[in-house]
């Protein structure tokens, strides 16, 4: 029987918005927003222009990146989000993987250490070992030291804004706050042959957690704890969870965090998922109860309006109330 109700006319298009349209003029969309024909978005390293209802990007090689910040949280190459609370030096990724003979360029340490008296660890120190160069970024500050061992890798580092940036030869980028935010960027000719608590770099999440043996792990502990530097440190055996040792600070944590599920970040609630940034913040809040507690929030938010940034949303959220910066002083 008949069935009421709105069509186009032969050859045109509903364009999803109550009109209707020729094929060219389809739009697009994109996380849940709809584009016109020839407007132009950025995912990631690449431009996609909208054609005729479906996007047409660019091919280009982009970065991968991966993120250490606040207390134990990591965002792996291939954008994993986990938690590991670990007291010792672990491998955060290297190109020393598979045989123990193999040659590799680059290693990169993060030291982890207690912070607050909940049991969870920061990122207090990073070394970074490229050629016969080892650096240690620690303190605000860098050394170097030179061994005798390795190839002559150049770097250069430079300061931007907040950040120490340094950038070797062989495309290692390490972004460092100089506090406990770390990036590490790899070029990528990387891809799948790095290995560590940033994963192996290979467009998987899925198989991220892959041990120093080589063995496929699910639990995030077990893959954290085979990543020790030294066999003298205790292995993690449970997942801390500060807001319920310290059940006090729980609902200041979740009123301080509710800026990034609010207005403020709302442009950029579509294209990066506000939740587990969330669940991060609320923890740190929770976890750093000895001094620095806004220290720990702070980073807990700028590391979500990082990722906003590299999403195309740009959130002025610091005001002189909420984490102010001395513009003025960086510049």
């Amino acid at each position: 029987e008949c069935v009421s109700g709105c069509v186009c006319p032969e050859g045109l298009l509903d364009d999803g918005k109550g009109g209707c349209v020729e094929r060219k003029d389809c739009p697009c969309i994109h996380n849940n927003q709809w584009y016109s024909p020839g407007q132009k978005i950025t995912v990631d390293c690449n431009t996609c222009t909208c054609q005729k209802g479906f996007w047409s990007c660019t091919e280009d090689m982009c970065y991968g990146t991966c993120m250490i910040y606040g207390s134990g949280h990591y965002i792996t190459f291939d954008g994993k989000f986990y938690d590991f609370d670990g007291n010792c030096e672990y491998v955060a990724t290297q190109d020393f993987c598979g045989d123990k003979s193999s040659s590799g360029s680059f290693s990169i340490i993060t030291e982890n250490v207690p912070c607050g008296t909940t049991g969870v660890t920061c990122s207090k120190a990073i070394k970074m070992f490229i050629g016969k160069t080892e650096l240690k970024l620690e303190n605000k500050d860098y050394k170097e030291i030179q061994r005798d061992i390795g190839d002559d890798v150049r770097y250069w580092n430079r300061t931007v804004g907040l950040y120490l940036v340094i950038e070797a030869t062989n495309g290692v980028m390490l972004i460092w706050d100089k506090k406990t935010t770390v990036f590490i960027k790899l070029t990528p000719d990387y891809k799948g042959k790095v290995c560590g608590l940033c994963g192996n770099f290979d467009d998987k999440s899925n198989n991220d957690f892959t041990t120093r043996s080589g063995l496929q792990e699910t639990n995030a502990l077990k893959f954290g704890n085979s990543w020790k530097q030294s066999s003298m440190c205790p292995d993690v055996t449970q997942e801390i969870k500060p807001c319920d040792v310290k059940p006090h600070r729980k609902s200041w944590a979740e009123k301080e965090c509710s800026i990034i599920l609010s207005e403020v970040f709302k442009i950029c609630h579509a294209k990066v998922d506000p939740i587990p940034f969330y669940d991060a913040c609320v923890h740190d809040a929770c976890s750093c109860d000895s001094g620095g507690d806004c220290e720990c929030f702070c980073s807990a938010v700028a590391a979500y309006a990082q990722e906003c940034t590299k999403a195309q949303a740009c959130v002025f959220w610091r005001t002189p109330d909420i984490c102010p910066i001395f513009c003025d002083y960086y510049n």
